[in-house]
């Protein structure tokens, strides 16, 4: 009986286990969306293998995805970077943003509990404290959670999928600007959103997120290169 019982949890543990390229796409994902590859900082294939340890094919397959996801560009001699954003780049994005996370934020009003809220509020301290602290991994890593939290919330899996993907366009440059102006330079509206959700009022929490979003990629546009 003992034989069968571990059999079976080794095969409950086997099936559990993330697969390596899964686990490489989102590790990658996350230096990507976090900043720590910068925006046109070129890398290899075989130096990324050796940064994360793993073999060659999970990595040739989380960078198909990545490109796929507008994350990273092939440069081609086995190269690929993070894309510089352009002045159009940050227009397109902003257009989408106000579009796909203000309708998020509707509908995650209208659903959302007394838990939820405390929750928000709670990443949303963590968040303040990563500002007054300079904490720029901390402060990227909080105002990521806040919104991912929220959108959630809203039931829209096809939303919030494209929503996420917009976030590692332009998270590079967050970092960027967070590098060269400090953490206080992000003011948030999160706390008006907050407010609104208390209120179960959609269209000021919609107001607030638009809010939000216009001010995040204005400080964006700042930190961009002229040339670009």
């Amino acid at each position: 009986m003992t034989e069968i019982t571990s059999s079976a949890q080794n095969a409950e543990d086997g099936a559990a286990k993330t697969p390596a390229h899964e686990a490489v796409y989102q590790k990658l994902r996350a230096q990507i969306l976090f900043g720590e590859l910068a925006p046109g900082q070129a890398v290899t294939i075989q130096g990324l293998t050796a940064a994360l340890g793993v073999g060659m094919t999970p990595v040739r397959e989380a960078i198909r995805r990545l490109i796929s996801d507008g994350a990273l560009v092939f440069q081609g001699n086995r190269r690929v970077s993070v894309p510089l954003l352009r002045a159009s780049d940050v227009k397109e994005l902003i257009f989408a943003r106000k579009t796909i996370e203000c309708e998020l934020v509707r509908l995650a009003t209208t659903q959302v509990s007394d838990a939820d809220i405390a929750e928000l509020e709670r990443i949303d301290t963590a968040l303040d404290q990563a500002i007054s602290a300079g904490d720029v991994p901390g402060y990227l890593a909080q105002n990521y959670s806040f919104h991912t939290a929220l959108y959630s919330r809203a039931a829209a899996p096809i939303l919030t999928d494209l929503a996420d993907r917009l976030w590692l366009r332009f998270g590079p440059s967050l970092r960027v600007v967070c590098g060269r102006f400090g953490t206080q330079s992000f003011p948030d509206r999160h706390k008006d959103i907050l407010e609104a959700l208390r209120r179960r009022d959609p269209e000021m929490a919609a107001l607030a997120m638009e809010r939000d979003v216009c001010q995040g990629m204005d400080q964006v546009s700042m930190g961009l290169d002229p040339d670009n």
